[in-house]
């Protein structure tokens, strides 16, 4: 390479430098140590590898790029802004500013070009596995030929996932559990660049990471690399073609210098707190960059984009023909297929009450099998839908049975396993979801909290994920404390923007499910081991107001029981027991709170009226369910751990079998 171009890359990566450094100086905090150590990694993958159209920021087939390492978001959005992105430079001084494109962490649908959500650290890493599974599925599907209309030499999907990822991803449990099913499926479209610099927010890395993560990761199944110094473009640049060319994952460790030029260059001071004044002079002295906010060199802008768009240009106008060519050749069920994928953040309404048989009011079997059944209903009618279990598919039921398992030898399976990994099965469910796919994941409720986090991002993103629990309460009895659930409710339904099901029959899972579909965010099915009996007023297409009067009081209102899942049923007996001895109890299924919460008042006032005794029945705790009563002697639920023993002991020594509960309830109406 000529002297000159040298120097003009070296200007572009100093003026990607200055400019997140003016971010972080104006903010007041963020994270300077990456920016300035990491730039060089960042210009090569963009520069010289990376397939993206700024101008076309939804390009189904573009390479996608995710910082998992999100404290670095400056530098990402440094990067966009040079890239010529919808990223201006009020918007980067808008930088961790409210209501701006540059949050202080990168947020899917808020800036465009992040690809997904990232900040708590691994998350990214995981969900990136899902992006590129998700690749590996399309490709599946839409690149071979069929009816022999697609030419061998014409791709629809064929992008690569990169990511950049911190130490602290790797320390981060969920980042192995994800790399070992990125090794164990063999996505070779997944490409991880390290920024390995051994320093963490409290100090250097070796007191508390110090094993040898290519080692590591080779045992995981993925190809490796070493880069020794990360201000080399052209050692990183041959690392990065290497990877390319592998069937196997591949994560390249890049040795960097955090902070590199800082005063404090190298230590963790640099890690998470501005520069000082002295500091950002001298660095941007070195640069020959003027010592002014936001200056920005115009040539180096236009040099960097020019760069982007020359290596591109041809490559992106023939995908474009192709698409054409897809378009008008490609059979109509798979154009369809394209259309969801295109859609899937948008309601589904494939009308699943029609699609179902007709219930035998005499149904009786366990309602988690009634849900794999339904499931499968969906998935014979929607074909984007697809998910999987963590090893308990036998389970939960949660198997759709006409479809095979996703695998490296059938990317076009329906089905994952994603084996005992609890968290990045959610994490990676994201990548599936930001991808265009309707997924869902399963596990027993009692491990919801192994999923929180990804959780917790399906409804920051607002994604389409569905996370099914089954085993739901204490009655699964002999299992034991560790595997009957008693907060994960509460801790499920504080969660905003999501919605938590607890449906009491075969009807009220129909009707979940619906509503479901028809949602554009995340959702929780929460289902129970055990049979219940098809309910006589239960009602499908009720469930989305998220409660609805199962029993009406008979005479004379004497108060109301609200009362979810299995213990709809316990309620309606327990109704009929004191109407026999004179009271009249409205009993009304709340299969989900928000849903009802977020009725006009009227509706909710006229379900359960106002200064009149209310009774919430549920196997779970009491946390949240004093908005509906006025004194907690009206909580017939359990705030205690179970214990092991027969269903019956458990829920005896709980204090919630039937004769307990209509003792209580009898006291509150003397």
């Amino acid at each position: 390479m000529a002297k000159k171009e040298i120097i003009q890359e070296q200007k572009i990566i100093d003026n990607i430098r200055a400019l997140g450094i003016d971010m972080i100086d104006n903010a007041g905090s963020g994270h300077p140590g990456i920016v300035l150590g990491a730039a060089p990694i960042i210009y090569t993958l963009f520069t010289r590898h990376i397939n993206i159209n700024a101008n076309d920021d939804k390009w189904l087939n573009r390479d996608r790029f995710i910082m998992s390492a999100g404290h670095g978001s400056a530098l990402l959005y440094s990067i966009l802004f040079m890239a010529g992105y919808s990223v201006t430079i009020d918007d980067l001084k808008g930088f961790r500013r409210i209501g701006t494109k540059t949050p202080g962490h990168p947020e899917y649908g808020v800036t465009p070009g992040v690809e997904i959500t990232t900040g708590p650290l691994g998350q990214g890493f995981a969900s990136a596995v899902g992006i590129a599974m998700a690749e590996s599925i399309l490709t599946s599907k839409f690149n071979i030929k069929k009816k022999g209309v697609f030419e061998a030499n014409r791709k629809l999907f064929d992008y690569h996932t990169y990511v950049l990822c911190s130490d602290g991803d790797l320390m981060e449990g969920i980042s192995y559990e994800a790399a070992s099913l990125a090794g164990t499926f063999k996505l070779g479209k997944l490409i991880v660049l390290y920024d390995s610099n051994n320093i963490s927010l409290d100090g250097k890395t070796d007191n508390v990471f110090n094993e040898n993560i290519v080692k590591r990761f080779e045992a995981l199944g993925w190809n490796t690399s070493i880069v020794n110094d990360g201000n080399n473009i052209n050692m990183i640049d041959k690392a990065i073609a290497r990877a390319k060319k592998s069937e196997k994952p591949s994560i390249i460790e890049i040795k960097t210098i955090i902070g590199y030029g800082s005063i404090k260059a190298g230590k963790n001071a640099v890690h998470g707190s501005p520069l000082s004044k002295e500091d950002v002079a001298q660095l941007k002295s070195k640069w020959g960059i003027r010592d002014i906010p936001f200056a920005v060199s115009k040539e180096a802008v236009e040099v960097f984009r020019d760069m982007i768009s020359k290596r591109i240009r041809k490559r992106y106008e023939k995908w474009t023909e192709d698409y054409k060519y897809f378009m008008a050749e490609m059979p109509e069920e798979l154009k369809t297929e394209l259309e969801l994928l295109s859609k899937s953040k948008l309601g589904i309404d494939i009308n699943l009450p029609k699609l179902m048989w007709q219930f035998d009011q005499n149904l009786l079997e366990p309602m988690r099998e009634t849900n794999g059944k339904v499931m499968n209903v969906i998935a014979d009618n929607l074909s984007n839908f697809m998910g999987g279990n963590a090893d308990v598919a036998s389970s939960t039921k949660s198997f759709l049975t006409k479809y095979p398992l996703y695998s490296s030898k059938s990317y076009g399976g329906r089905n994952i396993a994603f084996g005992v990994r609890e968290h990045a099965m959610g994490a990676i469910l994201n990548g599936l979801a930001v991808s265009g796919f309707r997924v869902f994941g399963s596990t027993f409720l009692a491990f919801a909290d192994y999923i929180k986090p990804a959780i917790r991002l399906s409804a920051l993103m607002k994604l389409p994920v569905t996370y099914i629990f089954t085993h739901d309460s204490i009655n699964i009895g002999s299992d034991g404390p560790t595997h009957q659930p008693i907060e994960q409710l509460a801790m499920l339904r504080s969660i905003p923007d999501f919605d938590v099901y607890r449906p009491a029959d075969a009807k009220e899972i129909v009707g979940a499910w619906n509503s479901i579909l028809k949602s554009s965010h995340p959702s929780a099915l929460i289902i129970s081991r055990n049979e219940a009996p098809l309910l006589a007023k239960s009602d499908s297409d009720m469930v989305d107001k998220g409660a609805y009067i199962i029993k009406k009081e008979a005479h004379r209102f004497s108060g109301t029981i609200i009362a979810t899942g299995t213990e709809v049923e316990t309620a309606l007996k327990i109704g009929e027991h004191m109407l026999s001895k004179g009271t009249d109890l409205r009993i009304v299924t709340m299969p989900c709170v928000e849903k009802f919460l977020n009725q006009p008042k009227e509706y909710q006032e006229a379900l359960v009226p106002i200064g009149y005794k209310t009774i919430v029945i549920e196997a779970g705790s009491s946390l949240g369910w004093h908005r509906f009563v006025y004194n907690e002697k009206y909580l017939m639920t359990i705030d205690k751990f179970g214990t092991s023993g027969t269903k019956e002991q458990v829920m005896k020594y709980c204090e919630f079998d039937i004769d307990t509960l209509i003792k209580k309830i009898e006291q509150l109406f003397k």
